[in-house]
C-alpha cells in the first residue's frame, strides 16, 4: 500500500547507542519501503564508529547507499552532538547528557529547518518526526514545525508503561529507600501490569541515586512522549497484549516488532554494527547441533575481573562448547587481558573468544543451543526468533524487567545466579539445566511456541504487519486533518 503523492517525509533520529540505532535503521527502511522519503540523522560520533567498523573513510561512508539501489528514498546526514570525537561520552556521562538536554535540541531544530527548506519542490510534502522515546525534545520541535510526532520505543511495552506511570508510582508511595531490595513488595496498580516485584523494576527505579542522570532522562523523555501523535513499540502484541491494550487507552500505540525481522529488510544489506565483527561461521559449523553456548553482554554493560573469572571457570566446569563475546572495554578498559591466566590455552578448541560478532549469525547457527545474555531487548527478541533459550544475567536499566518476562512470564530461560555474587559452580549448574537433560528439552519446546508467535506476527496477516499497516493509514489520516 503506497502513500499518495506528495510522499510523506520522515526525519528519523536514533538514540546514540547500538541497541537503539539498529532498530531505528530497520524502521527507516520499513517506512521507505512503504513510500516514505527518509532523512536519517546520525550523530557524527556514531557515524565515525560505523566507519571504523567497516574500515571505510568517514567522508565517503553512506549508511544507506545500498538501500537506494533498491529504489528506497533514504537520505543520510550527520549531526554534531557538541563534543569532539575523542571525548569519552561514557566516562563523562553526566556532562554529556546535560549538554544533550541543553544544546542538542537547537542542533536538531537547525537540521529540521534545513531538511524542510530543501524539500519544497515541486510540492511541499507532509513532514513527520520519528525520534527515540528517550529524547527530551521531539514534541517541542514537532509542534514548532507542525510535524506529526512519532515516538519509537525500542524496549518492551512493560518498561514503557512503568516509565509512563512514574507519577502514579510516586502517588502510591513508591520509594527506593523503603522498597528497594524487598522481593516480597509488589506493585499491582499500574494499568495493564498485573503485578511486579520491586526487584524486577528497571535499575534507575530501584536505585535512582546510583546514576541520577538516568532517571532525569526518563522523566524528561516521558514528559515529551505524552504529547506524541503515535507511539511505535518494538514488541509483539501476543506477548504483551494486556499492557499494550492499557497503553492504547492513553495514546495510539502500535506493536510493530520485532522490527529487525521484516521481510523487506532482507532486500538490502546494511552494516549496522558499531564494531568490527569476527566471523564465527567456520568454528560453529564444526560443532554438533545445539552444543554451543553463546555468551554476550551487549555493547554497554561492564563487569569486573572477578566476575569474568567465575564465568570462565563455570564454562570450563560445564564442559560446554562456547562462543564468548568479550569486548575490550568489558571492565572499563582498565586491563587488556581480563581472563584467568592460562584460560585460553586450556579451552583450546572448546571455546571461541571474540571482541564482537554478528549476533544473528551466531544465534541462527544450528550449533547454538543456548544464550547467556545480559537481557538487552534486541538480544531477547533475536534469541526468541531463532528458538534459543536463555540464561539471564541482567546488569542495568531495563534488563531486570526484561529478565522477568523471559524467566517468570514466558518461562523460556533461567537465572544465572540467585544472589548478587556469580559463582562458578552455579554458572556450570545453570548451563547444564539450559543445555542438557529434561529441563532443557521442555524449555526448548516452550521457546519454539513463543518463537512461532514472533514469526506469525511477521506474516502478511500477522499482528505486527497489520499494526504497521494501520499506523500508515492512521498517519495518512492525521496528515489530512492537519492540512485541512
Amino acid at each position: 500500500m503506497q502513500m499518495e503523492h506528495p510522499k510523506p517525509h520522515a526525519i528519523v533520529i536514533p538514540y546514540p547507542y547500538q541497541g537503539h540505532v539498529t532498530p531505528m535503521i530497520n524502521l527507516a527502511i520499513r517506512l521507505a519501503s512503504r513510500g516514505f522519503t527518509i532523512t536519517f540523522v546520525q550523530t557524527e560520533f556514531i557515524h565515525q564508529f560505523m566507519c571504523k567498523a567497516q574500515n571505510l573513510p568517514a567522508a565517503s561512508f553512506d549508511l544507506f547507499a545500498e538501500a537506494r539501489k533498491s529504489d528506497l528514498d533514504i537520505r543520510y546526514t550527520t549531526i554534531s552532538d557538541g563534543f569532539p570525537l575523542d571525548f569519552d561520552r561514557d566516562l563523562n556521562f553526566n556532562e554529556y547528557w546535560e549538554s544533550m538536554f541543553r544544546d542538542f535540541p537547537d542542533r536538531v531544530d537547525e537540521i529540521v529547518v534545513k531538511t524542510m527548506e530543501a524539500d519544497v519542490l515541486p510540492e511541499t510534502p507532509p513532514f513527520l518526526l520519528v525520534a527515540d522515546t528517550f529524547y527530551t525534545w521531539p514534541a517541542t520541535i514537532a509542534k514548532k514545525h507542525n510535524m506529526v510526532n512519532v515516538s519509537f520505543w525500542t524496549e518492551p511495552a512493560i518498561v514503557f508503561s512503568l516509565n509512563y506511570h512514574l507519577e502514579l508510582l510516586r502517588q502510591n508511595g513508591f520509594s527506593d529507600k523503603t522498597q528497594h531490595g524487598n522481593a516480597e513488595n509488589y506493585i499491582n496498580y499500574i494499568p495493564g501490569i498485573q503485578s511486579i516485584s520491586t526487584r524486577d523494576l528497571m535499575t534507575y527505579l530501584q536505585d535512582p541515586e546510583a546514576i541520577p542522570m538516568l532517571i532525569k532522562i526518563v522523566e524528561k523523555g516521558f514528559e515529551q512522549v505524552k504529547k506524541a501523535d503515535f507511539i511505535l513499540c518494538n514488541t509483539v502484541e501476543e506477548l504483551e497484549l494486556e499492557t499494550l491494550s492499557a497503553l492504547n487507552q492513553k495514546h495510539p500505540t502500535y506493536a510493530i516488532g520485532p522490527i529487525n525481522f521484516y521481510t523487506d529488510l532482507t532486500k538490502t544489506s546494511i552494516a549496522k554494527s558499531l564494531w568490527s565483527e569476527s566471523d564465527c561461521t567456520q568454528w560453529l559449523n564444526s560443532k554438533p547441533s545445539g552444543s554451543v553456548l553463546y555468551v554476550s553482554f551487549g555493547s554497554i554493560a561492564e563487569s569486573n575481573k572477578e566476575e569474568i573469572g567465575e564465568l570462565a571457570h563455570g564454562l570450563l566446569i560445564s564442559e560446554v562448547y562456547f562462543v564468548w563475546v568479550l569486548r575490550p572495554d568489558i571492565i572499563g578498559g582498565q586491563e587488556s587481558d581480563v581472563l584467568p591466566e592460562g584460560f585460553k590455552d586450556v579451552i583450546k578448541n572448546k571455546g571461541l573468544i571474540v571482541p564482537w560478532c554478528n549476533q544473528n549469525m551466531v544465534l541462527s547457527s544450528p550449533a547454538t543451543g543456548g544464550f547467556l545474555t545480559h537481557c538487552g531487548w534486541n538480544s531477547i527478541l533475536e534469541s526468541i526468533w531463532y528458538g534459543v533459550p536463555m540464561i539471564c544475567y541482567p546488569f542495568l536499566v531495563d534488563q531486570p524487567t526484561n529478565r522477568k518476562l523471559v524467566v517468570d512470564d514466558w518461562k523460556i530461560g533461567v537465572d544465572l545466579c540467585e544472589g548478587e555474587q556469580v559463582r562458578r559452580e552455579e554458572v556450570a549448574n545453570q548451563i547444564d539445566i539450559l543445555m542438557k537433560g529434561e529441563n532443557s528439552v521442555q524449555m526448548k519446546q516452550k521457546i519454539q511456541k513463543v518463537s512461532k508467535k514472533l514469526h506469525d506476527s511477521m506474516d502478511a496477516e500477522g499482528s505486527s504487519c497489520t499494526n504497521f499497516d494501520r499506523f500508515v493509514v492512521d498517519l495518512k489520516a492525521k496528515f489530512c486533518t492537519r492540512s485541512s
